[in-house]
Order: C-alpha cells, then structure tokens, then sequence
C-alpha cells in the first residue's frame, strides 16, 4: 500500500507548473529591470545629444561680436551653459535631474587667418569663429536602490557648428 503511494506522488506533476515559475520569476524580473534601465539611459542620451545641438545653434547664432579675438564673451558662455541645462536662456528646470552648470565645456576656435574671411566674416577681425560645445552628465540610474549603481557613468555629447552672427 505505501508503495502504491510513493509510485503516486513521484508520477505526479501538478506543481511543476509552479515550480517553475519560481525559478523563472527572477531572471525575468532581472530582465525587466534591466531593458527599463537601458531605455532610460538612451532616452537621457537623447536629451543631452539635443540639448548640445540646442545649444550650439543658439551660440551660433549670436552676433560676431560677441566672438572678439576668437573669445566668446561671458554673456555667451552663461546663456548657452543655461540654454543646454534647461532649454531657455534664464532660469528654468534641469533637462536631466542633477545637470549642473558646470557640465557644459563651451570653446570657441577660429582658424584666424586670412583666408577665412570672405563672405559673411569680411568684417570679423579674426576670422570664421567655430563655436564647439561639449556636455559631460552623470547617470541617475532609475534602480539605484535596488543594486543598480552607476557611480562611473556619463552621458556625453559634442557638437560644433560656425558662428553666423545672425
């Protein structure tokens, strides 16, 4: 009689639909958690990709003046820092959570020689300005809590575009 029993419980299988779920569950969990942290550190890339062009454009587009001795003045520097940060010229939220001023590098290069100035730069002393804005952010990584740490990570963007001086 026992025998009959122990034949009866081996042979059956309805927990092993649960079973293995139980050891599923957590490797799809973690693949989950996973492909959200991923859309979100590309999404924050796109941001900060479109916030340099933004920000490129506007110092761009600022008057040759404002570019003396291939120099771009202070007004500039501040109003692209910002407009990259924040999408404005004053004020305004962080693109990013945790994007500082301090994460925008905004050089200004000229090849100042002779040659450069014909067209719209026959009147710059110094020739066609190159207008180069760099952003380095850090990651917030969305699942920082749950083990997910990303102390080392960057997002990062450049882009260069000549000064028009509209």
């Amino acid at each position: 009689m026992t025998m009959k029993i122990v034949r009866t419980l081996l042979s059956c299988n309805h927990g092993s639909a649960g079973a293995e779920m139980a050891l599923v569950t957590p490797l799809l969990i973690i693949i989950m958690f996973g492909i959200f942290e991923a859309g979100n550190f590309f999404w924050n890339q796109h941001i900060v990709e479109n916030a340099v062009r933004d920000g490129v454009r506007f110092a761009g587009r600022k008057p040759l003046s404002e570019f003396a001795g291939c120099t771009p003045s202070t007004a500039v520097i501040n109003e692209t820092r910002n407009v990259i940060r924040t999408g404005r010229v004053s004020g305004g939220t962080p693109r990013i959570a945790g994007w500082t001023d301090g994460a925008a590098t905004i050089t200004v290069t000229s090849p100042c020689s002779a040659t450069t100035k014909t067209g719209i730069y026959v009147n710059s002393p110094a020739g066609a300005p190159v207008v180069n804005v760099t952003a380095t952010v850090s990651y917030n990584a969305l699942f920082n809590n749950l083990g997910f740490t990303t102390t080392t990570l960057n997002l990062q963007a450049n882009a260069q575009a000549a000064a028009m001086g509209f």
